[in-house]
């Protein structure tokens, strides 16, 4: 590749993106880089609904970054390569986010690090990428760049999928039998943690042997047997477009294992969203549920949604009440698939290639990580839930900066364990697991403790206590990193990226406006549960909005039998049927100009929730007494 285009850095200073965009290429070499420059950056939840092609989405890429691009300014500048900082491509599994980079004419991307979703959405997909900040030199020099040589330099497997012209060809060539695993079969045995474990269970072995090898180690690349897979009406029109051209009508592998979710638009046409809202979003999303809906049923896939033949619901809740369980590998197109992972399950988000490989081969690419221990002690106290220890976590430097990593590939993730975990049930605990891909991390994975056992036994009637896995005696970790409960504070994350950690005591000044109670994590009936108790018997502060959304049906069922729904409508707030919607702008709880929101999801990118305005990520308590007071507000301040 020659450069015959133009170079975009994406700088903190909103001013030199304007520069960039009026023609100036000098950008000063002490310039911050975006920190973080993330998927709802790249194309917006809203350009998300109208389809997932590179000419629908090319327009639409970085509109509003920094506040300072607008619709086609990328794709009118003539910008060839873009320039980022830390942790590129953070948040979303959306892969429209790299066909948005092709759609505005990026062809190449160089980064500090990039995140593992979209990292291997790239990969898996053709975009090129570096780390090496010397080939922008190499292009002003006027060189001519072998760009299929910066694939060459990955990790086998990578290696071997850009050499076959993408994944989906590389299993074209599968399926055919023209394909042997790359990595060894035959290895001696090892003590294994969690994550080890499993993905040695359920690595395949070719196809004239049985799943399964001794061991794996961190950085080792290899395919899986995929258990559950699931999509949502986002992302299963690009998924089965891909499948279809790859491999037409053929039939989808063990269709009894996936689900697609109609969870992330069903909220749109309530009448508490923005009137702008509905007319922009509603319609292309209504074209695409039907894309969706008319891919399960032409695959016997099976369907969540209202009205459908199964309830409704966040598919993450879903997943957690009716599929996954200990041992499973567990994949869907959505970065919070993680939240499985408190069933003693590897679950963790994939962009649309590779679920269109998944769902025709049955196996899914797994990059083995990095595991840090973290053990939990003490009890908590004083409100403490588990949304303020993940604050806590992902916010602390070892995180936020990345220093597990040695390589552009690493991946890392949790294993939560210890004492302090048998204090919260399923519902509080899947909050960990679920907001590890907030601070980079693949996913989390909690040992075996007496909440997944009671889980799962009043849940589904099944006992499995010795179908938990556990770690092995001298099993080895990145790190372990020991908490004691009693030295968490109350967190919240600061507007922006969930990484942002502060002290609630340092931020009571803050005025809140808009109050959201939902989603994947703070829809639980264990959330419903703690933001009533502190309601109970007090009112609303004047001006403030409330939203509150159950996660799925039966959370839905159960709250409105112990009256916590009836609570919360009679305080006047819009109580709304389950789905995903507030998160990502797609519900009621849309900021509103002038507004400052308190949120319980797990995402507070800037625009991420539909509109502008800051928002705060708390605790469902926290929420609670913040819409009693108007400010930021510790439960234990009420009078």
């Amino acid at each position: 590749m020659k450069l015959t285009g133009r170079v975009l850095h994406l700088t903190d200073d909103p001013a030199l993106i304007r520069s960039q965009l009026g023609g100036k290429d000098h950008v000063p070499e002490s310039s911050a880089y975006t920190y973080g420059v993330n998927t709802d950056a790249m194309i917006s939840g809203r350009a998300c609904t109208y389809g997932y092609t590179p000419e629908i989405l090319g327009p639409w890429f970085l509109e509003n970054f920094q506040e300072a691009i607008a619709k086609d300014d990328v794709l009118k500048g003539g910008f060839q390569v873009i320039v980022g900082g830390h942790a590129y491509g953070s948040g979303s599994s959306r892969e429209v986010a790299v066909v948005a980079h092709e759609g505005a004419g990026i062809r190449l991307v160089v980064a500090d690090s990039f995140q593992r979703i979209f990292q291997e959405n790239m990969v898996y997909s053709g975009m090129p990428f570096t780390t090496d900040r010397s080939v922008l030199t190499r292009l002003s020099n006027g060189e001519d760049v072998d760009v299929a040589a910066l694939a060459r330099e990955l990790p086998d497997f990578f290696a071997n999928v850009a050499a076959r012209g993408g994944l989906l060809a590389y299993g074209t060539a599968l399926l055919a039998g023209d394909v042997r695993p790359h990595y060894a079969v035959d290895v001696p045995a090892r003590p294994l943690n969690i994550a080890e474990k499993i993905i040695a269970r359920r690595t395949w072995g070719g196809v004239d042997r049985a799943d399964g090898i001794a061991a794996v180690a961190p950085g080792d690349q290899v395919l899986c047997r995929a258990g559950f897979r699931g999509m949502h009406e986002y992302t299963t029109g690009m998924v089965m477009d891909l499948y279809q051209r790859a491999w037409g009508q053929a039939p989808v592998a063990n269709p009894d294992q996936v689900a697609a979710f109609e969870d992330h638009f069903v909220l749109l046409g309530h009448n508490a969203v923005p009137e702008d809202a509905r007319k922009a979003r509603l319609g292309p999303a209504m074209a695409l549920t039907d894309e969706m809906v008319a891919a399960a049923e032409a695959n016997g896939i099976r369907l969540h949604g209202p009205g459908r033949a199964l309830p409704a619901g966040v598919c993450h809740r879903i997943v957690v009440e009716d599929y996954a369980l200990p041992g499973d590998i567990v994949v869907l197109t959505d970065s919070h698939t993680p939240t499985a992972g408190v069933l003693n399950a590897f679950a963790f988000g994939v962009g649309s290639t590779a679920m269109a490989f998944a769902l025709r081969t049955g196996l899914i690419p797994v990059t083995v990580p990095k595991v840090v221990r973290v053990e939990v002690t003490g009890t908590p106290s004083g409100g403490l839930s588990p949304k303020d220890l993940i604050l806590h976590l992902i916010g602390d430097p070892y995180f936020r900066d990345e220093q597990w990593r040695s390589s552009p590939t690493d991946t890392a993730i949790i294993e939560f364990g210890g004492s302090g975990l048998h204090h919260w049930n399923v519902d509080e605990l899947s909050v960990l697991t679920n907001m590890t891909v907030e601070g980079g991390l693949m996913t989390g994975v909690v040992e075996p403790c007496p909440p997944i056992v009671d889980f799962l036994r009043a849940r589904r009637g099944v006992d499995v206590t010795d179908t938990l896995i556990h770690a092995d005696p001298g099993a080895s970790y990145e790190r372990v990193i020991r908490v004691d409960l009693a030295n968490v504070p109350l967190t919240v994350a600061t507007p922006g990226d969930s990484r942002n950690r502060a002290c609630l005591d340092a931020n009571a000044d803050v005025a809140v406006h808009n109050i959201v109670i939902a989603s994947c994590t703070g829809g639980s009936l264990a959330d419903l549960r703690a933001a009533a108790e502190v309601l109970r018997g007090r009112r609303l502060a004047d001006g403030v909005r409330l939203t509150v959304t159950p996660s799925s049906a039966d959370v839905a069922r159960d709250a409105e039998a112990e009256g916590l729904l009836a609570l919360f409508a009679d305080l006047g707030a819009v109580v709304t049927p389950p789905g995903c919607g507030s998160c990502i702008g797609n519900g009621p709880g849309i900021p509103l100009d002038g507004e400052t929101t308190a949120s319980t999801t797990n995402r507070n990118f800037a625009r991420r929730m539909g509109a502008p305005g800051p928002v705060w990520l708390v605790s469902p308590a926290v929420a609670a007494a913040s819409a009693v007071t108007g400010r930021l507000t510790d439960p234990r301040r009420l009078p």
